[in-house]
């Protein structure tokens, strides 16, 4: 059985070390990228079997890759792995036209078999996910847009939702691979942009849209 050739997509480049130390050896990750237009780029010329993207990233993030490629024509599958499982980045990227979506507390044992499974055609989600998908694609309606959500960026949201489930700003930190001062430089946009006080009312406001 050939290895399924992977590149992996993401802004952090101590998380995309981790995940090339983690996949088997039945995996042969043959390029990586971090941004958008890397991501496009390196796609194009590597045509890999499957590539691994993060959602959140500069220059428009998962969607825009996704865009940019199939709407090209290029024939590779996309896996989705993100810190985020919030429905509407889950929903946003299956839409896009992914092949399945993982959150990235998930086992290397778990990836590996994730990346062959998208490679030989399935669609593949960690378990509390498939019912977003499920709920979005049973309805012909799309979801309705919050304008106070749509004015935070995609990291405030990661950090809103994180500080909605009671990490601490240590935790937000090291979770999202940024500093804690630019954890608390997030908050503070956060709570600027929603008219709210303090992280208790931060998280009443996410509990609230079902965001936890």
């Amino acid at each position: 059985m050939s290895p399924v050739k992977v590149l992996i997509v993401d802004d952090h480049r101590l998380f995309r070390s981790g995940v090339r130390a983690e996949l088997g050896d039945s995996i042969e990750v043959i390029g990586e990228a971090e941004d958008v237009d890397s991501a496009v780029k390196a796609i194009t010329e590597l045509r890999p079997d499957v590539v691994l993207l993060d959602v959140h990233m500069p220059g428009g993030g998962g969607q825009e890759v996704l865009r940019r490629v199939l709407g090209a024509g290029i024939p590779v599958r996309f896996l989705a792995l993100s810190v985020s499982d919030a429905a509407e980045d889950v929903i946003g990227v299956i839409r896009g036209g992914a092949r399945g979506y993982v959150t990235k507390n998930i086992s290397g044992r778990e990836l590996t078999d994730a990346v062959r499974r998208v490679a030989d055609g399935d669609a593949v989600f960690s378990p509390r996910l498939a019912g977003f998908v499920l709920d979005a694609f049973a309805s012909s309606e799309a979801p309705p847009i919050d304008p106070e959500l749509d004015s935070l960026t995609q990291r405030e949201r990661e950090v809103l939702r994180l500080i909605a489930r009671g990490y601490a700003y240590k935790e937000i930190a090291k979770e999202l691979f940024i500093s804690v001062k630019t954890v608390e430089t997030h908050v503070s946009s956060v709570l600027r942009k929603l008219q709210l006080s303090n992280r208790h009312e931060l998280s009443r406001w996410a509990t609230a849209r079902r965001l936890v």
